[in-house]
C-alpha cells in the first residue's frame, strides 16, 4: 500500500514558471518538492532573477570563473554558463547530493530556457513568496549574466 503511494507521488508533475522570481528562493521551494517526490520542470529560467547590485553580480560571477584546478584546469571544476545549468546547479546545492535521496531527487528535476512545445498548455505555477517586490531595475536577470560571462545565445 506504501509503494502505490509513494507511486501516484512520484507521477505528480509541477511546472515552475521562472519568471520575476528571485531565483535563489525559488531554489529552495523546488528543492523541497523534489526531496517530498514530486517530478518540477522549471520554464523560463532565463527570466530568474537575481537580487542585490547588477555590476556587482556580474563580478562575482566573473570571479567565480577564474577559479580552476592548479595542476590541470581540464580537470574542472566546470562552471555553468548556460541559465538552465546555472539555476539547476543552484537547485543542486540545496540537496543532499551525496546522499541516495538527494541523488534520486535530483534526477526528478529539468530545466528550461524557454517554454517547450509540451508544456505550453500545462497550469504554470510560482511561488508567492519568490515573486520579485521592487521593480525590475533592482534585480538583474539570469539571462544577463550568462551573456556577460559567455552565454552563446
Amino acid at each position: 500500500m506504501a509503494d502505490q503511494k509513494t507511486m501516484t507521488k512520484q507521477q505528480k508533475t509541477i511546472v515552475v514558471d521562472a519568471t520575476s522570481c528571485i531565483a535563489g528562493r525559488m531554489c529552495s521551494h523546488v528543492a523541497k518538492l523534489l526531496l517530498q517526490g514530486n517530478r518540477v520542470t522549471i520554464v523560463n529560467a532565463e527570466k530568474a532573477m537575481l537580487s542585490g547590485n547588477r555590476y556587482k553580480t556580474i563580478e562575482l560571477y566573473k570571479e567565480h570563473l577564474e577559479i580552476n584546478s592548479v595542476t590541470n584546469p581540464i580537470h574542472g571544476p566546470f562552471h555553468p554558463r548556460r541559465p538552465d545549468t546555472m539555476l539547476s546547479k543552484m537547485v543542486r546545492g540545496m540537496l543532499p547530493k551525496r546522499k541516495s535521496s538527494g541523488i534520486e531527487a535530483f534526477t526528478r528535476l529539468r530545466v528550461y530556457i524557454g517554454v517547450p512545445e509540451e508544456m505550453k498548455g500545462s497550469k504554470m505555477e510560482s511561488f508567492a513568496d519568490s515573486k520579485i517586490t521592487k521593480p525590475e531595475s533592482y534585480y538583474i536577470s539570469i539571462g544577463e549574466v550568462a551573456k556577460q560571462i559567455g552565454w552563446k545565445v
